[in-house]
């Protein structure tokens, strides 16, 4: 192997591509030079290089000397804007996504196509590849058996604006392809084609840039964080005491409702209570209850102690009337005595 002349012995070795390249004494053509074609593609015309069905391709129609390849797809029954090219890296590029090259599409569809049906197509369809949606809608004409519009896209699934628009529940009668990316169809008629320049070229391999907002940007004002301040410990007691209310409160001495029956006193919020009279385990201590206010309860609290009825207690009943009342045991049934005294026959 010489390369100009020289022999190459380091596998690996790159050389430009206007090299004269020898392999044992025989030249090697050089590869040929890239090519890029805009084709307006007519109906009726495969988008492929070869067809196994022995149609008629775009490779066909052109003619051309280069092995080309189209540059992504249009439909037989579609027509428009078709790029060709043997370079695979420049074919690449145009077609991938993250390049953000736009696909703009005439469409002419039959049936009632609604503010709602629109609305769906720039929402998003879905689809087998994922969600297919409209970058913007233009409505030149409509009617209610016939509308036309224009589509952008920034994908080229196979026959998405067909699927997309029978998804709404119309049907497409007419696609033409007439902008991809910077490049236009211009004054081409279906079947004619034409070089892509330098610059236009070089447009296609470069990511495009979205256009941001001219909208007036008002910078956020910076908000400092507040420090909480430390109040005394005893600043703070004071307002809790201030502000909270009072959580129990003590009911005065309750009287009876009958008369010469012991006082009982009762706390609020509790069942305990405390009699007059009874042993000190029974009551509390008088000095806890001295100087409480009284409250009378009952509808005859008011009518004195004499008018009141003597209330029997759970642990006896009283046995004589007065302020300090003493309480006998119950008194048991002349059954039961009899039966402690004399058990019955039978039991030992």
């Amino acid at each position: 192997m010489r390369v100009n002349g020289d022999l190459i012995t380091t596998l690996g070795t790159r050389v430009p591509e206007d090299a004269h390249i020898e392999l044992d004494g025989r030249l090697i053509a050089a590869p040929s030079a890239h090519r890029y074609v805009l084709l307006y593609k007519p109906i009726g015309i495969v988008s492929t290089a070869s067809d196994e069905h022995g149609r008629r391709t775009v490779v066909d129609h052109i003619g051309a000397r280069e092995r080309l390849y189209p540059v992504g797809r249009l439909d037989t029954d579609s027509e428009g804007l078709l790029l060709l090219t043997n370079d695979g890296t420049w074919a690449q590029r145009a077609l991938h996504p993250s390049y953000g090259h736009e696909r703009e599409y005439d469409v002419a569809v039959e049936g009632d196509l609604t503010d709602e049906a629109l609305a769906r197509l720039q929402r998003g369809i879905p689809l087998e590849e994922g969600i297919a949606r409209a970058v913007r809608i233009t409505v030149r004409s409509r009617s209610r058996g016939r509308s036309r519009l224009s589509m952008v896209l920034r994908t080229g699934w196979k026959r998405q604006v067909r699927r997309m628009c029978s998804a709404v529940g119309v049907k497409v009668s007419r696609l033409v392809r007439v902008r991809m990316g910077p490049l236009q169809l211009g004054r081409l008629k279906p079947g004619e084609f034409r070089d892509l320049t330098k610059k236009e070229i070089d447009a296609m391999a470069a990511p495009t840039t979205e256009p941001k907002p001219q909208g007036r940007q008002e910078t956020a004002r910076v908000i400092a964080p507040q420090i909480a301040r430390r109040e005394p410990v005893r600043a703070v007691t004071q307002r809790v005491a201030r502000r909270a209310p009072v959580a129990r409160a003590r009911v005065g001495p309750v009287e009876s409702v009958r008369a010469g029956a012991p006082r009982v006193t009762q706390r609020a919020g509790s069942s305990r209570a405390r009699v007059e009279g009874a042993p000190p385990s029974r009551q509390w201590s008088a000095t806890r209850m001295a100087g409480r206010p009284t409250r009378e309860r009952g509808p005859r609290a008011a009518a004195g102690p004499a008018a009141r009825p003597a209330v029997r207690p759970r642990t006896g009943r009283p046995t004589a009337a007065g302020p300090v009342a003493r309480f006998a045991p119950r008194r048991r049934s002349t059954r039961a005595a009899a039966g402690r005294a004399a058990p019955r026959r039978g039991f030992r």
